[in-house]
């Protein structure tokens, strides 16, 4: 059996100040804060996940925000763009939105496709593009109407410092088709609706450094957690050093770095984010997996409050 992932299931990215990060991603972007929870492996620091209602597979970026975290510098060996997907039609409200809150924009072309380009607060790099793909958002947030809001990633542009080898991964390991090359990127798609167009530079990118406004790793989908053992041996015997299967709480993970240096995960569909908390109520709470709980008032004390807000249109953030 020849394993192919559906695309994307989540991108996670290194940040600073854990208020201006719920900002701009509830705040400017519109997406709902579906978890709240911690870095298993540093209990000191938030985990946040940003992503549509439910917080489904392909919607999902979540962030370690470090308060005083210094500067990364984008390059190989990271996702260099993170690009979201909205309904057609809506590339001018979102490009009125950002403008009017003092985001500079940039319009670009690739594979005949157009993107609205701009950084976040700290220079993650990110970009729009209309596409009928993908199911529409019901969730609506801060002036963003469901028919304008983001649906869930449309991919990501992946910098790599060896493309070839970037280019065998995703081919030969993940099961993505190369569906075409333009003006110095090769593009490769998954076989979900979301997610699903990697494009990457011909071209080795140097390599990059890792800090606030830098991506920290790339996870693409497993179906279930039959399915994602059957990955780990594929991982292996495409010749790489898959780690073993690390429970997430929302999700199983298996990690490895591929040779153009880019950090990648496979992770499963299921549980999910309701696994602790009633849909309706995802992201009010600190959720702790439950070998935290008896530090919780500790590990409380020690995270700075936060709380998701529109923005604040008249001082134009």
């Amino acid at each position: 059996m020849t394993l192919q992932t559906a695309g994307i299931h989540h991108i996670t990215a290194f940040a600073g100040d854990p208020q201006a990060n719920v900002d701009f991603y509830a705040g400017v972007l519109g997406l709902r804060l579906v978890k709240k929870t911690i870095n298993f492996d540093a209990p000191d620091v938030y985990h946040l996940y940003f992503g549509n209602e439910e917080g489904a597979p392909g919607t999902i970026i979540t962030f370690f925000p470090f308060p005083g975290a210094r500067r990364g510098r984008i390059g190989g060996g990271q996702v260099g763009f993170t690009t979201y997907v909205i309904p057609q039609g809506a590339l001018d409200f979102w490009k009125n939105r950002l403008q009017s809150l003092g985001i500079s924009v940039t319009e670009a072309e690739r594979f005949g496709e157009q993107y609205l380009q701009f950084k976040d607060h700290e220079g993650l790099q990110l970009e729009l593009v209309e596409r009928e793909s993908g199911a529409q958002s019901a969730w609506s947030f801060a002036g963003i109407p469901v028919d304008k809001a983001i649906k869930g990633f449309g991919g990501a542009v992946l910098y790599s410092v060896n493309p070839e080898r970037t280019a065998y991964a995703l081919e030969s390991v993940l099961g993505m088709e190369k569906i075409g090359e333009y003006a110095g990127f090769a593009r490769f798609r998954a076989t979900g609706d979301l997610g699903n167009l990697i494009d990457l530079p011909t071209s080795a990118v140097p390599h990059g450094a890792g800090g606030a406004g830098t991506v920290h790793h790339i996870a693409w989908r497993a179906k279930d957690f039959e399915e994602h053992e059957m990955w780990r041996g594929a991982v292996s015997g495409g010749g790489f050093q898959p780690t073993p299967v690390v429970d997430r709480q929302y999700f199983n993970a298996v990690y490895f770095r591929e040779e153009g240096g880019i950090l990648f995960e496979i992770a499963t569909d299921p549980p999910g984010f309701t696994v602790d908390e009633a849909p309706e109520a995802l992201g009010e709470t600190l959720m702790l997996p439950e070998w935290y709980e008896s530090k919780r008032t500790q590990i409380e004390n020690g995270l700075l409050p936060i709380t998701v807000r529109e923005p604040d249109w008249k001082n134009g953030k």
